[in-house]
């Protein structure tokens, strides 16, 4: 268990130095037009990738951690559910071209479309699942390592100029892709497939419904950038890019415990052992209040210098988005725990469903009202709202067995922590005026006061110790 975790945080940590190397050299290059246009186009594509998956990224967790212990069960699920996968890419492939051919708004960027459909079209090699479920969580991190670190070669290699916007999307679609399809043969290779057997029947219930609760989060989630499109300009879109990046960058992190601890929480409670799984989920609210306060409030009160140091002046009219978008931290990484950790391991799918749902119908209204008067701003209120909204359904739908009782204490202790953050910053920035040299002295000293007041005044260094101590005891 604890090499799992530490796999998981430090392919989060890849999957945020990757995205935050890369951007900082591509924002100044690109700028706010250029960023923006690539995003669109790879959130189009990326809709009808979440459409190909059907459910299955995280439905497969649960269903091959079950089966781990049967070689032919679990073959047999990997099979019916990678088949499915393909079926589905394919049918979504040709509803994507079918679209980019024949509307007339696709035909002025129409290359970088048809190059964006190798996203949908070979989605069903998303793997990660799978791996998950069997809780081999080294071979992804090792692998996305190096297949990001020849990506970063390659950016800094043929993106130079303004008008490198082709390699940059060519580039983007590798650094998704190349770890996707590896991992897809090299399970090919090593599993047992002799005699395969395909059982689609039992997965298709549970798999409308994650599916359903899917599509109703991706819209909330990618809808925000492609209305943004419509209703404003590829400018706007640059800034809310960079605020949505810089903000979304640490939440990875902040998941990466509890998607560790998935398998096992779905493992033990297949297996009748309720208690054991609750006190999992315990032990991981509490490191989800203790890492995502303090990040909030660094991310809030740093935004300036951030958006300086990582892209830039042009992208300084995004400060107060990133600001707003600063509590994504706190309500996506309770959400993550409610949902993936409680509801879905166990089996309220229907929970998350309707709960995504309410999620869906908030993030449409929302957006369409608050992006015509507030641009990018309106946006971000209408991520915060539509994030809140559905965490708050989760905890609404769970049993009166399943709810827990927060650790107050922990709470009350974790926010005075990073308040202390708030005179750190404004003491850096009276006494230097560079914004990279205020965001490391920022950091580093507002990281030092954290630990002290929770590990030495307030002794809460028991937080990461217990999941860690719990799994030990099994």
């Amino acid at each position: 268990m604890r090499k799992n975790i530490i796999y998981n945080i430090l392919l989060s940590l890849t999957n945020i130095l990757f995205p935050l190397i890369s951007f900082v050299y591509v924002a100044r290059i690109l700028g706010p037009k250029g960023i923006g246009e690539v995003q669109f186009v790879m959130s189009f594509a990326q809709y009808f990738s979440i459409f190909a998956a059907i459910g299955i990224p995280i439905y497969g967790v649960r269903e091959i951690a079950k089966v781990r212990d049967s070689p032919a069960k679990l073959s047999s699920t990997f099979l019916s559910l990678s088949t499915l996968f393909f079926l589905t890419s394919v049918i979504m492939t040709l509803i994507y071209f079918l679209i980019v051919f024949i509307h007339p708004y696709f035909s002025n960027n129409q290359p970088y479309y048809i190059v964006a459909g190798i996203l949908v079209f070979l989605s069903f090699s998303y793997t990660d699942w799978y791996y998950t479920g069997i809780e081999a969580f080294h071979k992804i991190t090792i692998r996305s390592i190096v297949i990001k670190l020849i990506a970063l070669a390659l950016l800094y290699t043929f993106v130079k100029t303004s008008d490198d916007i082709f390699n940059y999307l060519w580039i983007s679609i590798f650094s998704i892709l190349g770890n996707q399809v590896y991992n897809f043969v090299d399970i090919y290779f090593h599993l047992d497939i002799k005699n395969p057997v395909l059982n689609f029947k039992p997965h298709i219930k549970p798999l409308l419904l994650i599916f359903g609760a899917t599509i109703a989060s991706s819209i909330y989630t990618l809808w925000d950038t492609i209305i943004l499109y419509f209703l404003t300009t590829p400018e706007i879109v640059g800034y809310y890019t960079v605020s949505t990046r810089l903000t979304k960058l640490i939440i990875p992190v902040i998941t990466a415990v509890g998607g560790a601890l998935i398998p096992t929480i779905t493992y033990h409670y297949s297996n009748q052992q309720i208690e054991t799984a609750k006190s999992f989920i315990k032990s991981s609210l509490d490191v989800t209040i203790f890492t995502t306060i303090p990040v909030t409030v660094g991310l809030m009160a740093l935004a300036p210098e951030l958006i300086d140091t990582f892209a830039g002046e042009a992208f300084k009219p995004g400060i107060v988005t990133m600001q707003i978008m600063s509590l994504l931290p706190i309500v996506i990484g309770i959400g993550h725990l409610l949902s993936f950790q409680l509801l879905i391991p166990f089996g309220q799918n229907k929970a998350v469903f309707v709960s995504m749902l309410i999620g869906f119908a908030v993030s449409i209204t929302a957006n369409l009202v608050l992006i015509p008067m507030f641009l990018d701003k309106g946006a971000a209120i209408s991520a915060v709202i539509t994030e809140t909204i559905v965490c708050a359904a989760y905890y609404y739908h769970l049993s009166a067995e399943n709810k827990f009782k927060i650790h107050y204490n922990l709470l009350y202790q974790t926010v005075i922590s990073s308040l202390v953050f708030v005179p750190i910053i404004m003491g850096v920035r009276m006494a230097f005026d560079n914004p990279i040299v205020i965001c490391i002295l920022s950091i580093f000293t507002c990281v030092i006061a954290y630990s002290i007041l929770q590990f030495f005044v307030f002794k809460n260094i028991g937080v990461f110790k217990s999941i860690i101590q719990k799994r030990t005891q099994l």
